[in-house]
């Protein structure tokens, strides 16, 4: 079982757990051809069309894609992900929050010069934040190393959306997932994992 789920399943409320077992069942024996890959990406299509998402279909697939190898690469659940835009954004990637935080993942500008190497992103200024390739690397490597840090998934989103340093300092798992954008995100999360494929390893 890879670490993601080891997190989900020691944090995550016992509802989420039974969206977990659904998920395996879509995992195949072998791994995706190309053609087995756009069937995926079209059924992810089709049901965020069906949540109100309001994006060109080609450009929706292009970042279901970035979205898939970003949250492989830093073994993170794509589902997971995808719920975090969906409550940021709802895949707009034009949208600036009144704090200044820009596109898919509302991402700060600042945040984002301070890890934009680590993430594989050259930083260009702020406009880069509404490239759908920069900020989904951005928000992808911001999010695992949240996870990673914080061990429990409440927390790491409460964290996302208020700042790390802060939850350090007060925040407990208790008081994280009590959160409106917590308990936004894990809705998602549930949602994504009832319905969306996980991704195969060789994926």
């Amino acid at each position: 079982m890879r670490w993601r789920f080891k997190i989900a399943l020691a944090t995550v409320p016992v509802v989420l757990l039974a969206g977990l077992v659904v998920g395996f069942a879509y995992k195949p024996a072998q791994a995706l051809d190309e053609s087995e890959k756009s069937v995926v990406v079209e059924q992810i299509v089709a049901y965020l069309k069906g949540t109100d998402v309001d994006m060109r279909e080609d450009k929706l697939k292009a970042v279901i894609h970035t979205v898939r190898d970003q949250s492989k690469q830093h073994d993170l659940d794509y589902r997971l992900a995808l719920a975090v835009i969906k409550v940021e954004s709802n895949f707009n990637r034009d949208v600036v929050s009144r704090k200044g935080a820009r596109g898919l993942f509302q991402i700060k500008p600042s945040l984002a010069k301070y890890i934009a190497k680590d993430a594989g992103v050259t930083w260009n200024g702020n406009q880069c934040l509404h490239e759908p390739d920069n900020n989904i690397k951005l928000g992808i490597y911001h999010l695992s190393k949240l996870v990673e840090d914080f061990k429990n998934l409440p927390t790491a989103l409460h964290a996302y959306n208020a700042g790390a340093s802060k939850i350090k300092a007060r925040q407990t798992a208790k008081g994280a997932s009590k959160s409106v954008f917590t308990k936004r995100v894990l809705k998602e999360y549930r949602n994504n994992i009832a319905v969306l494929p996980e991704m195969d390893e060789s994926d």
